[in-house]
């Protein structure tokens, strides 16, 4: 199974215009089972769809997967879910407050891609190395939602550049970290902002970057992608 998390950056890349067609084809080269984005929503109309969501299910084979307390919108504050088209929703998605002056936000999912159930986690954490702490403890806390052991994916853009540092340091209680790969800035990746983590950790077989001149023109963040076996959990 392929997953994907990545910061469309409002569908701009480093210096140029929104450009909301480049996420679309990118998303159609990977060819994943599951992609995460964050930053996915206009600035100012923040309840406008930012993304052809009936593009991305035509050239991907993944839909759109709505929030259940603003099923209106695309997302929640500025994180999207997209799935295979054939998965089985358990439960949710539901967003995710999780402070911070921004503030940020993640989606709390459970998914049957075919292998019994997965829960899923997004995030997009904060600047401060303080609150991303806090952010870290949230998101364990989701990963025990009502005790139910099951296997655990969480992904998204943690704003981390140190090792062991704030919320990576919280997470570590129960996942595995993975080698860092850097991913920001797009024309030249030098810091590991964005991150897949799996409990247990056999599930994880494989990280990489999706580098590709597409990718690069279209935010300014390139895509991060993991290879998981389900069969492991």
């Amino acid at each position: 199974m392929k997953v994907v998390t990545w910061n469309i950056h409002r569908g701009r890349a480093m210096a140029g215009l929104f450009r909301p067609g480049r996420i679309a084809a990118v998303i159609a080269e990977l060819g994943a089972d599951l992609v995460v984005l964050q930053e996915a929503q206009h600035y100012l109309r923040r309840g406008a769809p930012m993304l052809d969501a009936a593009r991305i299910l035509r050239d991907a084979g993944l839909r759109l997967l709505p929030i259940a307390q603003r099923p209106d919108h695309q997302g929640w504050r500025s994180n999207l879910l997209l799935a295979r088209a054939d998965v089985r929703v358990l439960r949710g998605p539901v967003g995710l407050q999780l402070g911070g002056w921004e503030p940020r936000g993640g989606i709390l999912a459970e998914l049957d891609f075919g292998h019994g159930p997965l829960r899923v986690l997004t995030a997009h954490l904060s600047l401060g190395a303080q609150t991303r702490r806090h952010q870290g403890e949230l998101l364990l806390r989701a990963a025990e939602a009502d005790g139910r052991p099951m296997p655990v994916l969480l992904l998204g853009d943690f704003n981390e550049r140190r090792e062991g540092g704030s919320a990576l340091g919280v997470l570590a209680r129960r996942f595995a970290m993975p080698p860092p790969l850097p991913s920001f800035p797009a024309f030249r990746p030098t810091w590991a902002l964005d991150r897949i983590l799996v409990d247990p950790p056999g599930l994880l077989r494989e990280v990489a970057v999706h580098h590709t001149r597409t990718a690069r023109h279209a935010s300014d963040h390139l895509p991060l992608v993991a290879r998981l076996d389900l069969s492991a959990a």
